[in-house]
């Protein structure tokens, strides 16, 4: 036994990891890509609609996080209700959806950086999908990598100080934008309101992506030092936080700048900020909420995934050694650097492959969600005499909305579905499955005495 990882986090560092991972910078690159779909009212709608189906997913969460609350999630929730081989399923595919975002944030990061002050196109690499990449952007990407694992392995006060300041960050700068958009906006700007069934559904279907984040704070419960009833309102809170500042950044949006200008943008809602407040120095300074956005996000992710790798080894269902704790820091630094090289070697990429990553991690989450979902309900079934600090009102109805919700985000990536991964995308997913697989298994065979007992003892981090 490792002894553990510390309970550092309080109720405001849990929130600000929630709310600083799902918000990054998608507001900043997709906020006039979703008005020029659907018009402001439909986009924002959309999210409405989105939210409210992340609330069903993040209800399983609610009840099972207080019930388990140890590091892993939804790999505890699925050892606990089916077994080994669900729970590897679940942590390999938590581990991989937030390892796919933080992927992309690399090369986001340098975009940001070159909007900022332009970086010296230095050293050509390789063209990505018509991307070309060169050393001197890649550089940057790193450099924020390495600062960013160097922040992991010192441990969790020091992510959660890292996450709240940045968070902060971009609540001021948004809230900046917002208010300058009232005061220097026009709502003749924001025409169209509404477009059509297709556009809106075409916003639609790239919500459930933008809530990714509030299932980080499963991820966290072995760290945090909370009440276990205040757990469920924090991952609700969290989504409707989430959706207020996504409904009013697309408003700010429409009505900062109008449809043309928000449809040639380089990044439309820095653009949409300059134009409204009358210079570029107003678009450069929207960027830096962007770069505090995109670090949120990397941070959050980074931090999340390295604790699956951590739970799963921990509990010898991937090689021991990334279950192993740091003994300065007390924080699982192997599972930290690995994810952190995949971080570092994904910003070679360059911004050619984002929509690879995005997707096929994207993915990934509606497979972590059915898992959770599945727990939920096997559980409820099977084992109705466990102790619930908190319990989900109207299970039936709350289990059938989830499922829907998990289906629908399914039925959007198969290939018989209106945004089907592709084959480099379905080779991403497939590889990674196939590859935790047999690193599962190997570890099974090699721990073969240890029981289940034993194993679930593991997970809860018990003596």
């Amino acid at each position: 036994m490792n002894g553990g990882l510390k309970k550092t986090f309080s109720t405001k560092d849990a929130l600000a990891l929630a709310f600083g991972t799902m918000i990054g910078w998608g507001w900043i690159m997709l906020s006039g890509t979703w008005a020029l779909n659907s018009g402001m009212l439909g986009a924002m709608l959309a999210f409405v609609v989105g939210g409210i189906m992340s609330v069903f997913i993040g209800l399983a969460y609610a009840e099972l996080t207080p019930m388990f609350p140890a590091t892993g999630g939804g790999i505890v929730y699925a050892y606990k209700s089916m077994g080994y081989w669900p729970a590897v399923i679940s942590g390999l595919a938590a581990s991989f959806a937030y390892l796919g975002v933080a992927a992309w944030e690399g090369p986001a990061f340098s975009s940001a950086i070159d909007y900022i002050v332009p970086i010296p196109k230095i050293c050509y690499l390789w063209t990505i999908r018509g991307q070309e990449v060169y050393f001197s952007s890649v550089l940057v990407a790193i450099s924020a990598a390495i600062l960013l694992i160097y922040i992991n392995i010192r441990g969790a006060e020091v992510v959660a100080k890292f996450q709240t300041a940045s968070t902060a960050i971009i609540i001021i700068i948004g809230v900046i934008f917002a208010l300058g958009s009232f005061v220097k906006g026009d709502f003749r700007n924001t025409a169209p309101l509404v477009t059509n069934g297709s556009g809106f559904l075409k916003t639609l279907l790239m919500v459930p992506a933008m809530f990714v984040g509030f299932d980080v704070i499963p991820q966290t419960a072995g760290e945090m030092n909370i009440p276990l009833k205040k757990i469920p309102k924090l991952l609700i809170v969290s989504i409707f936080a989430a959706a207020s500042w996504y409904v009013l950044m697309i408003f700010a949006t429409c009505m900062s700048a109008p449809h043309s200008v928000r449809a040639t943008g380089t990044i439309p809602v820095a653009d949409s900020m300059a134009y409204a407040f009358g210079s570029p120095f107003w678009g450069k300074i929207c960027i830096i909420g962007a770069l505090f956005g995109i670090v949120t996000s990397w941070n959050g992710f980074l931090f999340a995934a390295a604790r699956c790798i951590y739970a799963m080894s921990n509990a010898r269902m991937f090689p021991a050694v990334f279950g192993k704790l740091n003994p300065k820091y007390h924080t699982p630094a192997n599972a930290v650097i690995l994810c952190g090289t995949i971080s570092v070697a994904a910003c070679f990429l360059g911004k050619g492959a984002l929509e690879w990553f995005v997707n096929a991690s994207s993915f990934s989450v509606i497979i972590m969600y059915l898992m959770v979902v599945l727990a939920f309900i096997v559980l409820r079934i099977r084992q109705p005499e466990l102790n619930r600090p908190y319990k989900v009102s109207n299970f039936k109805l709350i289990s059938i909305l989830a499922v829907l919700s998990v289906a629908f985000s399914c039925y959007v990536y198969l290939p018989f579905g209106p945004s089907s991964l592709v084959s480099v995308e379905w080779l991403f997913v497939i590889g990674w499955f196939a590859l935790g697989g047999l690193l599962s298994l190997f570890t099974k065979l090699k721990y073969k005495d240890l029981t289940s007992a034993e194993r679930e003892n593991l997970l809860m981090e018990k003596s």
